[in-house]
């Protein structure tokens, strides 16, 4: 099961010791969640008016794309987007030079995905099992592959009326694959050239992106796993930001509105120690190459 280690970093520009950067590397990378219980990410005057459920209408969250720089889910009528969007941009640069100094071994490996702000209440949420994000499970996304490269995310509670957020915590990663190995099908050849053929897929689905969704879909559709499996509940305050590869931390989120995301995508390759990540557990397990 995850633990949660905590760091005393209070600024997002702050240098770290190379003590507490091996210690970040190494927590991270065994399946551990690192906590920064100070650093909180202060809002700006005209960027307050965002801080509402209304902001995404129907849609959980507002993202912001890394390239085109435009927003969607964004359900603000005719008010000026361009607030929303600063705030955005500002958390996305924040969490680079936070990761800059925090883990420097990743270095020019880490590439920015897409920023999220979540203003919504998770509790409650009426939606299908394959979208209820506080059923246990680890991250997978059918249409945009991976193929192999790990997802590292930034999160920051700016709920400012003192609301945690609550995640629950499952079992390892190599548990959760070993439970549902035996079910696990094999992906049908030629599937994934049809898939980004039809616009399906954002590029080609590799054969660890097959059994990656297959996991995310059985933890979340097996109820008596979500209620038998070891677990623990753990809440991160307003003004604290975490970190987790969530693609390998079983993790769900139970409770809480405004919190603010970044991902970054992160090559096996740059990882201190491989065998560590899902694609390397996946390939011991199923006893094949995954990344082709």
């Amino acid at each position: 099961m995850s633990d949660v280690i905590t760091l005393s970093i209070a600024s997002w520009d702050q240098p770290v010791a190379a003590c507490d950067q091996a210690l970040a590397v190494d927590a991270l990378e065994r399946g551990d969640v690192l906590l920064l219980p100070r650093l909180g990410f202060g809002l700006e005057n005209d960027e307050q008016a965002f801080i509402s459920p209304n902001v995404s209408g129907k849609a959980k969250n507002v993202s912001l794309d890394p390239v085109s720089g435009s927003l969607r889910g964004a359900n603000i009528n005719d008010a000026d987007p361009t607030p929303l969007r600063n705030m955005m941009v500002r958390y996305a640069r924040s969490s680079r030079s936070l990761l800059r100094n925090l883990l420097p071994d990743y270095g020019s490996g880490l590439a920015q995905a897409r920023t999220s702000f979540r203003p919504t209440e998770i509790a409650g949420r009426a939606v299908s099992w394959r979208k209820d994000d506080s059923r246990l499970h680890v991250d997978s996304f059918p249409s945009s592959p991976t193929q192999g490269s790990r997802i590292l995310r930034v999160f920051s509670n700016i709920n400012p009326s003192g609301q945690s957020r609550y995640w629950r915590l499952g079992e390892a990663f190599e548990g959760v694959a070993r439970h549902y190995l035996s079910s696990l099908r094999h992906p049908a050849w030629g599937a994934n050239h049809v898939l980004q053929s039809l616009g399906i897929t954002k590029r080609l689905r590799t054969p660890y992106d097959h059994y990656m969704l297959q996991l995310h879909d059985r933890m979340k559709a097996d109820s008596a796993y979500q209620t038998r499996v070891a677990q623990i509940d753990h809440a991160f305050p307003p003004g604290s930001t975490w970190i987790v590869f969530t693609d390998v931390v079983s993790h769900s989120a139970i409770s809480g509105q405004h919190a603010l995301e970044q991902t970054y995508h992160l090559p096996v390759d740059s990882m201190r120690d491989q065998s560590k990540s899902p694609l390397r557990i996946l390939e011991a397990l199923l006893e094949r190459r995954l990344d082709s």
